[in-house]
């Protein structure tokens, strides 16, 4: 489809491209508060405020329910048909259904993530029915919303090499971590094993 007919299926919506990224950041930011908060960095994977709620039996579940409607109500605001919706409607009922359980819901709860399907399925009808394939605002829509902000007020910001690196500040800081965790640990069981040696003489 040409750009024209982009524009008229977003004008016959009553909506603009600006205002259709806006929303669909809008509903990344809730999808990942619910799903994937803290997250394994370079990857989506994570978990966030469902998984909390889940450790409440059954009143934590409902509340984690009543919350990820909220997704798809933006999800039918950005003109997605209801039919299109129905595989994350479900999947929010069997995420109830699960969480239940104790333990064992709260395990599945992050690999179950509603919300983050409801991202998925409304930004797979943007692209198909608006032409809209920008990623970044619903991969970073926090850091994205900053990043634009600054891009307004001074042009550093738009240099696509530092605009990436505030963009993945998160899995920066969180692979230092993951890297200082790891170096302490091998420095600790080194130590140990050096101790166990002298101590016992089979060093």
């Amino acid at each position: 489809m040409s750009t024209a007919d982009y524009e008229a299926k977003l004008a016959a919506q009553g909506l603009t491209r600006q205002q259709v990224i806006e929303t669909e950041r809008k509903l990344a930011k809730f999808a990942n508060i619910m799903d994937s908060l803290i997250r394994v960095p370079f990857t989506k994977q994570g978990i966030g405020a469902d998984s909390a709620l889940s450790t409440i039996p059954l009143a934590g579940d409902l509340a984690g329910l009543a919350l990820t409607s909220y997704a798809f109500i933006l999800g039918r605001q950005l003109g997605v048909p209801a039919h299109k919706m129905t595989p994350a409607v479900k999947l929010a009922l069997i995420d109830m259904v699960v969480g239940i359980v104790p333990g064992i819901g709260t395990l599945l709860d992050i690999f179950i993530r509603p919300s983050r399907k409801t991202l998925d399925i409304v930004h797979q009808h943007l692209q198909d029915e608006y032409g809209i394939t920008d990623v970044m605002h619903m991969d970073r829509p926090f850091l994205h919303q900053s990043l634009e902000d600054k891009q307004q007020q001074a042009g550093f910001w738009r240099n696509p090499f530092i605009a990436w690196l505030y963009l993945h500040i998160p899995d920066i800081l969180g692979l230092i971590f993951i890297v200082t965790i790891g170096w302490g640990l091998w420095a600790g069981i080194s130590w140990l094993v050096g101790l166990f040696g002298t101590t016992t003489g089979f060093g």
